[in-house]
């Protein structure tokens, strides 16, 4: 068999044909290929390239297809190589030889440009509403657990403690950058390679902008070379693809850990859980991990699409039908890995108890009591000396820093190399100040800025995510 036979004497070799086929693939992109040939059988008829009767049958034709695609009643025929061909051929068998009108002024190459910018931007809006429920789930955890604290670790190591609503708005942040990107992507992706044709443009006076507005677009492409070969808003949906995958993987990570028993943070519901096929007393956190793998394959989806076109010239190529693949595959995996990602976190219970407990380890008010001392008028460095001596002699008398003796203070103060630091100790006083200061009530309360964990401060930032992500 030969498709587009008049040119060869040979059919096709079955090798070639098998390698060059995609409609394994692009059978996903049916639905926004059929949308593109109606409005393209408008612009045929406005264009006087078919009659009132014919653009009707045509588009009656295409409707009844599409209805049979969404029902899942359409077979697919890999010998037809591609979703383009396919469909040709099923619009034939229901309507005949009239079908063989629909590609005038049409070629593949902008065919599948088209039908890739239509997925494309269905796709993010369904991104976005996705990463906006999990926004919720994360802003109600953080509503629910206002008053609990956690430890803030830098270099996974102890820093100081913060409220976990303050670490769970962290990660609303990052997708509502998230968010951002995709918004900008599709601002950018949203015009039209309708009637670029193969290369040159089409030789039919067709309204471009009048279909472009049909199907959604905000105008039309302006040079046909670039329309056809141009996949940037791939490499673009994909790179906020494999952006937010890696932020979700961050977050997998953290549920990881804080699920394990030695940390004790969180349980994972039992229908967020699985089992071992050998260990009785299993119970994982299988979507969180499978969540991380995700992020190493729409990172590879990135590579492998940006690995195409770097060595292209203008204009369409074969080697762009590898770019559908990883572009279809790494933006529903980030679907389906949101969606998973929303029912976990509304299904964790935190113990409050452990994670104070745990924030209470490896002196992590210290910070605090540095600060104490410079509102005294020490300078930071001088302070943070001083404090560092002091959290030595705690950990070698296996004490906190809220139980620091006067002596200890005084001690440290006079090993300063500063003549304030030294007047200080022989202030009473000021040990008092630093015990108080060591508390994790002080701690967070000095953090009273935009931004920081002072509890006024969070429930200020709680207050602002529910109004910008409605439905409280």
């Amino acid at each position: 068999m030969r498709l587009w036979g008049g040119r060869f004497g040979d059919a096709t070799d079955a090798r070639a044909a098998d390698f060059t086929r995609s409609i394994d693939v692009d059978s996903a992109l049916a639905l926004d290929d059929l949308d593109g040939s109606i409005a393209h059988v408008h612009g045929l008829g406005r264009a006087g390239l078919l009659s009132d009767s014919d653009a009707r049958a045509l588009v009656g034709g295409l409707t009844a297809l599409r209805a049979d695609v969404e029902a899942g009643a359409v077979t697919w025929d890999p010998a037809l190589e591609d979703v383009h061909l396919n469909l040709e051929a099923a619009l034939r068998e229901r309507i005949g030889p009239l079908a063989d009108r629909l590609h005038t002024g049409r070629s593949r190459n902008d065919q599948i440009a088209t039908d890739l910018r239509l997925w494309s931007r269905q796709a993010i809006d369904r991104l976005d509403a996705e990463i906006v429920n999990l926004e919720r789930a994360l802003v109600d955890l953080a509503d629910r657990e206002i008053d609990t604290v956690m430890p803030g670790t830098t270099h996974t190591q102890p820093a100081q403690p913060v409220l976990l609503a303050h670490h769970l708005l962290a990660v609303v942040e990052m997708l509502e950058r998230d968010r951002g990107r995709f918004g900008d992507t599709r601002r950018r992706l949203n015009t039209s390679p309708l009637g670029s044709g193969a290369i040159a443009g089409v030789g039919f006076p067709l309204d471009r902008e009048a279909t472009a507005r049909e199907l959604g677009f905000d105008g039309v492409t302006a040079n046909s070379i670039d329309a056809v070969g141009d996949r940037d808003f791939a490499v673009e949906l994909l790179a906020a693809t494999a952006l937010c995958q890696a932020h979700l993987s961050r977050l997998s990570e953290e549920i990881v850990w804080w699920s394990n028993p030695r940390f004790g943070f969180v349980r994972v519901a039992d229908a967020f859980s699985t089992g071992s096929s050998m260990l009785p007393n299993k119970r994982n956190p299988d979507p969180a991990e499978l969540v991380r793998g995700h992020a190493a394959r729409a990172t590879a989806a990135l590579t492998a699409v940006l690995g195409i076109l770097k060595g292209l010239p203008l204009g369409y190529q074969r080697d762009l039908q590898d770019s559908v693949p990883p572009l279809l595959g790494a933006v529903g995996q980030l679907e389906g890995s949101l969606a998973v990602m929303a029912g976990l976190i509304g299904s964790l219970q935190v113990d409050r108890a452990r994670m104070r407990e745990a924030a209470e380890d490896g002196f992590a008010t210290a910070t605090s009591l540095a600060d104490a001392l410079v509102r005294r008028g020490l300078a930071f460095r001088v302070a943070h000396g001083v404090i560092g001596r002091l959290v030595a002699a705690a950990e070698a008398a296996g004490t906190g820093l809220d139980a620091i003796t006067d002596v200890a203070v005084r001690e440290a103060l006079d090993e300063a190399d500063d003549d304030l630091a030294r007047e200080l100790a022989g202030d009473g006083s000021l040990s008092a100040e630093l015990r108080a200061a060591a508390s994790i009530e002080a701690t967070l309360a000095g953090a009273d800025v935009i931004g920081g964990t002072a509890p006024a401060r969070v429930r200020t930032a709680l207050a602002a995510a529910k109004e910008r992500l409605g439905s409280w």
